[in-house]
This record gives C-alpha cells, sequence and structure tokens, in this order.
C-alpha cells in the first residue's frame, strides 16, 4: 500500500511517504537512493530531512532501484540500520563522566564488511568506546557485519559523521589525542602513549588513512613487517593497535 511502511527481509523501506515516515518515526536509515528524476513536494521534504538527520542520500538510475525491488518503490528506496547509530559527542561523554580515558577507533575509508565486523569484534573483546565511521564511502551496520563481527555491533556505539577531517577536529577539542595507523613513519605502534584518551584511526587497505586527516594526526604509529608481505589485513592492523592499547592500560592497574 502506498503511504504506509513496507519493509522487506532486507531491512529495506520503499515509496516516498513510506521513507518520510520512516525517518520521522526515529527508525535508523542507513541510506537513501533516490531516483535521479524525481521532484516534487515530497521529494523535496524527503532531501530535506535527510540532510537534517544526517542520512546520506544519492541519486541514482531506475535501473538500480529496479534492481534492488520488484516492489512500487515510487523512485526511493531506503535501507535501515539493524543498529541505531549514536552521537559521538555523547559516546565520549559518557566515557569521560564514567572515569575512563576513552578509547576510539576511526575508519577512514573501509569499505570491506567482513573486515568491518572484525574490527568491531575486536573493539567490543578490547573494551573500545565505540567506532566511528564517514557518511559517505565507507562500511555501514548490515546483517552481514553484524554476523562477522559476531553480534559485537549489538554492543559497542558506532557513529558516523559527515565530514571527517571535522570530525576529527572535535575529538581533538574533545581533549582526544588522534593516533593515524601508517606506513608513512617510523614511530612503531609501541612507541605511542595509549594511556591518553586516544582516537586510532585506520584508513582503507589500498589508499590508507586521507591525506587531510593524516595532517590533523597527533602521533604516527606503524606496524612492523618482517616478511615478503608489505602490509597486514585491515582487521588485524586494528587488533594489534588495540591490544596494545590494552596492555599499556592493564600495566596501570
Amino acid at each position: 500500500m502506498q503511504g504506509r511502511e513496507k519493509t522487506e527481509r532486507n531491512e529495506m523501506v520503499f515509496g516516498v511517504r513510506a521513507v518520510i515516515e520512516a525517518i520521522e518515526a526515529g527508525k535508523s536509515i542507513d541510506k537513501i537512493f533516490l531516483k535521479n528524476d524525481t521532484t516534487g513536494e515530497l521529494a523535496k521534504e524527503l532531501t530535506a530531512l535527510s540532510k537534517q538527520y544526517g542520512i546520506p542520500l544519492q541519486r541514482v538510475p531506475l535501473e538500480k532501484l529496479n534492481r534492488l525491488t520488484r516492489k512500487n518503490h515510487q523512485g526511493v528506496v531506503a535501507f535501515i540500520s539493524p543498529v541505531a547509530y549514536q552521537d559521538v559527542e555523547e559516546v565520549l561523554t559518557r566515557a569521560f563522566e564514567a572515569g575512563r580515558s576513552p578509547l576510539l577507533l576511526v575508519l577512514d575509508g573501509i569499505t570491506d564488511t567482513r573486515n568491518f565486523g572484525a574490527i568491531a569484534r575486536t573493539a567490543d573483546c578490547a573494551g573500545f568506546d565505540g567506532l566511528l565511521l564517514p557518511e559517505r564511502g565507507s562500511v555501514s551496520i548490515t546483517p552481514e557485519a553484524i554476523k562477522t563481527s559476531a553480534g559485537a555491533l549489538f554492543h559497542v556505539p558506532v557513529s558516523r559523521c559527515r565530514n571527517m577531517l571535522d570530525t576529527v577536529r572535535l575529538l581533538k577539542a574533545m581533549g582526544l589525542q588522534i593516533v593515524g595507523a601508517t606506513e608513512k613513519t617510523t614511530d612503531r605502534y609501541t612507541e605511542c602513549d595509549f594511556r591518553k584518551p586516544t582516537a586510532i584511526v585506520m584508513g582503507a587497505e589500498d589508499t590508507g588513512i586521507s591525506p587531510q586527516v593524516l595532517r590533523e594526526c597527533d602521533a604516527l604509529a606503524t606496524i612492523p613487517i618482517l616478511g615478503t608481505i608489505s602490509s597486514l589485513n585491515v582487521s588485524v592492523a586494528a587488533g594489534v593497535m588495540a591490544y596494545e592499547a590494552v596492555r599499556q592500560r592493564l600495566q596501570n592497574q
């Protein structure tokens, strides 16, 4: 029925009014696909709501929408996240108020769902306060990611940001040091002081941390590579970095 929320097993909502209602009902919308030439007041309302709530909206051809569903999508398909995203400022504020020195993993441009799930599992096991993702060009919380995380994504807070550079600067203003995991340094990861409030930035396996974010880092850290392969899988590298932080912090107890 038009104007009513409709979902399928893959957590989709389709129809302009249905998507608007889902947003206004507080559903955690992961992303919205809107047909290229869709116009009208409802389309304008949907676009405004997506900006207001920080929901990525992408204009796409009709063929893409038709591949997603055979239902009457009315030119718009939205994906509902199985887990609600949280505001990163609130996540960090809770950690400070609880007397903890916050630990955050920032995933800059990571697109592989399985790597994301594995990193989330490590973050939960290592007691991290949260994960931070960019809205665009990044993985998101999907059923596959949840499965790979062994359910950790139900426990570790995940935040999204519209502008990674601005958010990194916000983290610094809140008292966190930004540590970039990169091969573009000779400083080993064991030389960083992870006892401080820290955000560890992990970049995409092919391109690494984006240059503008790399310049904002307070410290750079590399993991020694002694074999013939030039780099670690990003989820493995995140685990190495995370458990160095755990090791240092346990020494203080």
